[in-house]
């Protein structure tokens, strides 16, 4: 099984605030999505719920939420309450090769040691928030980059970016 984070960060490493998405960028939505659909994704509770209501579960994707929280329910959803117990069973039920860690930060951190990809979309533009994605140790290297220049709709530049696991 390949395990993958999927994730977008400012040139300043923030990944959100206030439990948000800051950016609008349609077009990492749609990458996003490309990339997820058919796949289980792994996420923690808090990044779970700050998905707006009407897109829960993310749809045509095995959602795992991740949480300490007993009796924790999600329509839809699988309930781990670790990250082992979360990738054992995607091992076992996952049709797919790849899983997609998709947040937040403190999962992140956890899994980034076992992580073989990172598809990371970079925003060029410096933004205030409370979450950070720190930058990749020195053992991941770069095996893919498309640069995005903003237009109508979507305001910022940015950098599809896939990381590989030296």
């Amino acid at each position: 099984m390949i395990l993958s984070i999927i994730v977008a960060v400012s040139e300043n490493g923030v990944i959100g605030k206030d439990n948000k998405l800051i950016w609008h960028l349609p077009a990492d939505m749609k990458f996003f999505k490309e990339k997820t659909i058919g796949h289980f994704i792994i996420t923690g509770r808090k990044n779970y719920e700050s998905i707006p209501e009407k897109f829960r579960p993310l749809p045509d994707r095995t959602n795992i939420i991740i949480t300490r929280q007993k009796n924790y329910h999600a329509a839809g959803t699988v309930i781990a309450t670790s990250i082992p117990d979360a990738l054992n069973f995607a091992k076992e039920f996952s049709n797919k090769e790849e899983v997609f860690i998709i947040g937040g930060a403190e999962i992140f951190n956890q899994v980034l040691p076992s992580c073989h990809r990172v598809y990371l979309t970079r925003i060029h533009e410096k933004f205030e928030g409370d979450v950070f994605f720190k930058d990749l140790p020195p053992e991941w290297k770069l095996t893919f980059s498309e640069k995005h220049s903003p237009d109508e709709k979507n305001k910022y530049p940015f950098t599809f970016e896939t990381w590989e696991k030296k």
